[in-house]
């Protein structure tokens, strides 16, 4: 039988996120700083440069060893 409630959400903690923002008006591709691979990214979505820009997104720890080391 199906159980309709539900656990309640957990409030997930915002963190203001250093981001690299695609240059292109056209995209709205856009990844975290810290999980970037180059110095300077280039658009996944559509190879245009990136710009450094800052969001309100909720916190994660990147634990990955090949992170950008700055």
């Amino acid at each position: 039988m199906y159980n309709s409630r539900r656990k309640p959400m957990e409030d997930v903690p915002m963190e203001l996120t250093a981001i690299w923002s695609c240059s292109n008006d056209e995209c709205k591709g856009w990844m975290r700083d810290n999980f970037v691979f180059a110095e300077v990214p280039v658009c996944p979505q559509c190879q245009s440069s990136m710009i450094k820009d800052e969001k309100m997104l909720a916190a994660v720890t990147n634990t990955s060893p090949n992170q950008n080391k700055k």
